[in-house]
């Protein structure tokens, strides 16, 4: 215990980054980095669709992206901030109003996987198309969302990593006074932006740029959650729990994250195996060239 606290006076102190919340504040207006990361996030995924819709065997064409932003924003939000009620604060159930407050806890990733799902086939059912291959193309966009808002947890200085007195720790305000107040600790945050962010962005690039995948349903999405499941698992190990759940991390041997990857790594396995079993003639929505 002495010897983390002692090297927290040898590594980097947050504060001297000069990272603030907020980018600026006119008023009662104020505009935060996770805000601009989830915005981003969508931005620059709707225009990565858009090149992916180009290709050859698109499941739906470039007018259908705008309606698909619309359906999986909506998933995000709603999805993501219910899965966060649900999973990480039950308590927030008989306070109703605290559920709007989006600013107060955050948002759940597996959840907002759930909403967007629900999003996409609601979206592929109304207008006649493979909410499956949908799903696909889609996957391939996450993680530069996952990328950003990664690094707007950094930038807010939440989501720490556990104590470690490796080089780059960093001594992060506020944390729990556990094992001790102030101590270095992992930048948990920009492990997950790496991995979940910039390696699966990299993994997904490659199976469907340089493979066939696409033309398999489901092969693309199982990917992205066997590598996504697999990276938050692996980082979890270096995250310190969230307060309000670590008697259930202590009681269970793993984090609430890890339990809700593993349904993830599991449908990530099963798709990308049944995958050859649901090839078929790919004709697509936009343009003349059919794909066997």
């Amino acid at each position: 215990m002495i010897h983390l606290l002692t090297l927290a006076g040898d590594h980097i102190r947050f504060e001297d980054l000069g990272l603030h919340p907020d980018v600026f504040r006119i008023g009662w207006f104020t505009l935060r980095w996770y805000s601009l990361a989830y915005i981003a996030g969508i931005v620059l995924g709707w225009w990565y669709l858009l090149r992916l819709l180009d290709q050859p065997g698109a499941p739906m064409a470039r007018r259908h992206a705008d309606d698909l932003v619309f359906y999986a924003t909506l998933g995000i939000i709603l999805g993501g901030r219910i899965g966060y009620v649900l999973f990480y604060a039950p308590e927030m159930l008989l306070h109703p109003l605290m559920i709007l407050r989006l600013w107060d806890g955050g948002m759940s990733f597996h959840g907002g996987v759930i909403g967007t799902s629900l999003g996409i086939i609601v979206f592929a059912r109304k207008n006649g198309l493979h909410w499956l291959r949908i799903h696909d193309y889609v996957a391939c966009c996450v993680p530069f969302g996952l990328f950003f808002g990664r690094l707007a947890n950094f930038v807010n200085g939440e989501l720490w990593g556990k104590p470690a007195d490796v080089p780059w720790a960093i001594v992060f305000p506020h944390t729990v006074p556990f094992p001790l107040p102030d101590s270095a600790r992992h930048p948990s945050q920009l492990y997950e932006a790496a991995l979940e962010g910039l390696v699966l962005a990299l993994v997904m690039a490659v199976a469907f740029w340089r493979t066939r995948a696409r033309y398999e349903p489901g092969r693309l999405t199982g990917i992205f959650l066997l590598g996504y499941g697999l990276a938050r698992f692996t980082v979890e190990f270096f995250r310190e729990p969230d307060s309000q759940l670590r008697a259930f991390a202590e009681a269970t041997g793993l984090h609430m994250g890890q339990w809700l990857c593993l349904p993830m790594v599991a449908g990530g396995l099963y798709l990308i195996l049944s995958a050859p079993k649901r090839r078929v003639r790919v004709e697509p929505i936009a343009g003349t060239e059919s794909v066997a």
